[in-house]
């Protein structure tokens, strides 16, 4: 058995874009560790995010109150990792259900007890995820006390938070129509992914420089750079739905539809496998079904 001692290396299990596959890695892990000890709570709170994402948020909650329950009952002070995991942990579940104003106190304790003990990086999650659900006005603040953070941080750990910081305030300007301060912190972001090995992230952040090259009339540039990426896609065998939408837009801006519809058809049939883009964008995704079918009746 493992015990609250040893290093915790649980978090390498992850894989965001399963996150089914992800819960049954932590069930599996569970099985390895002792049940009345802070990391098996500490196991749980990633657990129940991976419900979280899969938007199975009563099955979440009820994971998060086991693991609160059996900080509760330790004999000794919980770790305080544990602890900050199941607050945070909470609040995502309550902000993924659309409940921010049940997410926000969370949010913010984490935040200010995670620094008081030296946990940069649960405080940076914390003013990361302050910088999502507050209004817009307020989320460039969080962003950037986020960012101010990770960047004199000591620990390598939280020095990751960055490529993803760069990339949040990035879209913050962009909803804010500063598209000139987004693209400079698009490519910064680009920047620093590309000697980190990350290749998916680095591809979400080229095509982040190109969407804002696209909304700074830069059509051609962006373009290019979205044909460069539907190649390498390609040659990996891969697809990408955005790709595909931003190839269609593109080319409608430079008065190609007849081209453009085939790939607003292909953005439509992958991105409507999408259950977030469904739930919270249907008009973006019928606008893309639109183009594709009538432009094909059209032809």
């Amino acid at each position: 058995m493992t015990t609250e001692h040893q290093p915790s290396n649980f978090d390498q299990l992850w894989d965001y874009n399963q996150p089914a596959l992800s819960e049954e890695r932590f069930r599996q892990r569970l099985q390895t560790v002792e049940p009345t000890a802070a990391l098996y709570a500490e196991i749980l709170t990633q657990l129940a995010r991976a419900q979280g994402l899969q938007r199975k948020f009563s099955e979440a909650h009820q994971t998060l109150d086991q693991a609160q329950t059996l900080l509760d009952a330790l004999p000794t002070q919980p770790s305080t990792r544990a602890r900050l995991r199941a607050a945070l942990e909470r609040g995502r579940v309550f902000n993924s259900a659309r409940q921010p104003e049940q997410a926000r106190p969370l949010f913010l304790q984490v935040w200010e007890e995670a620094q008081t003990v030296g946990e940069d990086f649960y405080a940076v999650d914390a003013a990361h995820m302050l910088g999502i659900i507050e209004p817009p006005d307020q989320q460039l603040a969080w962003h950037q006390k986020a960012l101010a953070l990770a960047e004199q941080s000591n620990d390598p750990r939280t020095k990751k938070w960055l490529g993803s910081l760069y990339n949040n305030i990035g879209w913050t300007y962009h909803d804010l129509q500063q598209y000139e301060a987004a693209l400079a912190i698009f490519q910064k972001a680009l920047a620093w992914r590309r000697p980190q090995g990350q290749p998916r992230e680095t591809q979400i952040a080229e095509w982040s420089v190109a969407r804002l090259l696209r909304a700074l009339d830069r059509v051609p540039e962006a373009y290019t750079i979205q044909q460069d990426l539907l190649t390498a896609l390609e040659q990996n065998g891969e697809t990408d739905g955005y790709v595909q939408e931003e190839l269609g837009e593109c080319l409608l801006l430079l008065q190609r539809p007849v081209e453009a519809q085939s790939h607003f058809a292909a953005a439509y049939q992958l991105l409507a496998q999408d259950a977030w883009l469904v739930e919270n964008e249907p008009a973006r995704l019928e606008r893309l079904g639109t183009l594709g079918k009538v432009i094909v009746k059209a032809a």
